[in-house]
């Protein structure tokens, strides 16, 4: 059924606007007018476009590895649809072939079953640096097999991002992956300069959580962080909660990046969306302190960050104006994954994915193919 909903303020993904219907129709936005004589709801507050998470390794004391199921995904997106993300890739950190195989059926199945939000997967591994681990679980780690092809060849699993170590892989996996449509991120890799710019010459288009987990820029040394930022081919996603990356770190990327090409992600954990402090991790447990994650191990272990709260971090401490902080969590990960002509902004024939922000960028609601989730 048709919707008219009155936004009192509209970023629509270009510009700011005010008094503007959002004209609503099978899940999509058919029509942006001013006519305000006929509406069906008014939001105060501004609406912008809704955030997409391109990875996320759970929510709502949800583990996606240990809960790889559809009442997991739904456990995980609700959690973070709080906090303005209307769209995500769901992600699977380095795990036995088993649970990375239910963790696509669970997909394929909410895929089919259009559970609001779910528009792929991310495998983070298992085809990793053993010497750029991080909290991965080494034993884990291995070379690609004919068991993860049937899973990277599956064409029921939406938009698919395999993180992976160029020193690790074959370039012809690489080609390989690109021409099933998958998006090649190089991450937890040790590799050096000329290995990564191998990869992405055959293939390769992005890199996982800039400078985590990855050979560092040096003089003499470009490493993967080189590689990251010297290519104009090249998006990043990038941590932006303070202790993954420090804030002037996080400035330089936005420097050297093409306004497009750098991302938000959360890379979030269980405790988003609940209180807890404590959560198993494989043969570990990972402890909340300050708002920094870290394992038994000694690791930083993903994050407890949400989507509008690394919003706020670019806008507060990145001095990055509101519309670039907004496109940063929107429409520059939907571009990333070739969606930016449906997602990441509001205008006719995009979903209406969209969230209310208050005064402080606090998310007052969450709107998925036009309904209200959160």
């Amino acid at each position: 059924m048709m919707k008219r909903i009155l936004a009192e303020s509209i970023f629509t993904g270009d510009s700011f606007l005010t008094n503007q219907v959002l004209v609503i129709d099978d899940q999509k936005i058919i029509g942006l007018d001013s006519d305000t004589t006929r509406v069906d709801e008014a939001l105060p507050g501004l609406v912008a476009p809704g955030y997409i998470d391109l990875q996320v390794n759970g929510g709502g004391g949800i583990l996606f590895n240990s809960t790889p199921t559809i009442a997991g995904i739904k456990k995980i997106m609700l959690a973070h649809a709080r906090y303005g993300t209307t769209a995500m890739l769901p992600t699977i950190i380095t795990d036995d072939i088993t649970v990375m195989e239910q963790a696509a059926d669970a997909i394929s199945q909410a895929i089919a079953e259009k559970i609001p939000g779910i528009i792929g997967i991310h495998f983070e591994g298992p085809h990793l640096s053993v010497a750029k681990k991080g909290a991965h679980s080494e034993q884990y780690i291995r070379p690609i097999s004919d068991a993860e092809w049937q899973i990277f060849e599956r064409t029921d699993l939406g938009q698919m991002i395999v993180t992976l170590a160029p020193e690790n892989v074959l370039l012809s996996d690489v080609k390989r992956m690109v021409a099933l449509g998958i998006k090649v991120c190089l991450g937890h890799t040790n590799a050096d300069f000329d290995t990564c710019q191998q990869a992405i010459a055959a293939g390769a288009d992005g890199f996982t959580h800039l400078f985590n987990a990855m050979s560092p820029l040096q003089g003499r040394a470009p490493g993967a962080v080189g590689s990251a930022l010297l290519n104009d081919k090249a998006s990043c996603g990038i941590i932006v909660d303070g202790h993954h990356v420090d804030f002037s770190t996080c400035q330089l990327a936005l420097k050297n990046k093409a306004a497009e090409q750098l991302f938000l992600v959360t890379d979030a954990m269980p405790p988003v969306g609940t209180d807890d402090q404590v959560f198993d991790f494989f043969d570990r447990q990972v402890f909340l302190n300050e708002g920094k994650l870290t394992s038994t191990t000694g690791e930083l272990a993903g994050s407890v960050l949400d989507m509008a709260t690394a919003v706020r971090n670019c806008h507060q401490h990145l001095n990055v104006g509101l519309a670039q902080a907004l496109r940063l969590a929107s429409y520059n990960p939907a571009k990333y994954i070739q969606q930016h002509y449906c997602r990441g902004k509001l205008a006719v024939g995009y979903q209406a994915d969209f969230i209310v922000l208050n005064q402080e960028l606090k998310v007052e609601e969450t709107w998925v193919s036009g309904h209200k989730v959160s």
